[in-house]
């Protein structure tokens, strides 16, 4: 299956525009910060679905309290796309871990490679990752795609109210 990647790019960087306007930063700025960010949302996500939680036996958080924080770590995924200027704009699944906890570590691990070169093809293999986690969800990219729009609409309202 196919994700394109385009509108939301494009949603994101206006986002992004307004959030530098109204905080006097620019991306060469925040680099390091988003890509902390990143790797804390992730955590959140990964928390949500306590799918490392091997010595509790509360199930994972509903669905679009998971989707919620998945779609947080998409954001700051594609500022930083924007950021490097990524001209990838189009992904397929590839293959994934077989289990959400292995996935998230790859993700993890391929975010830290990114970190350290900030290059393009790292960032590709690092998001291409983190694009694989809905398919272990059992949530098709259509869902995903409405989390987003919701939580980028929560994101301009956060804005406008000095969050």
């Amino acid at each position: 299956m196919k994700i394109d990647l385009s509108s939301l790019y494009a949603k994101q960087a206006e986002l992004d525009a307004r959030i530098a306007e109204n905080h006097h930063v620019s991306y060469a700025t925040t680099r390091e910060r988003r890509i902390l960010a990143l790797l804390v949302e992730i955590g959140e996500f990964a928390n949500a679905t306590r799918c490392f939680k091997y010595w509790s036996n509360k199930p994972s958080e509903a669905q679009d309290i998971v989707l919620d924080e998945y779609v947080d770590g998409l954001h700051f995924f594609l500022s930083l796309g924007i950021d490097i200027k990524t001209s990838k704009k189009t992904y397929n699944h590839t293959k994934h871990a077989d289990n959400l906890t292995k996935q998230i570590l790859e993700v993890y691990r391929l975010a830290s490679i990114f970190y350290k070169k900030q290059d393009e093809k790292s960032y590709i293999k690092a998001f291409q990752a983190f694009l694989n986690i809905p398919v272990l969800l059992k949530v098709r990219w259509s869902t995903v795609e409405k989390a987003y729009y919701k939580k980028l609409g929560e994101n301009y309202h956060r804005q406008d109210t000095n969050y």
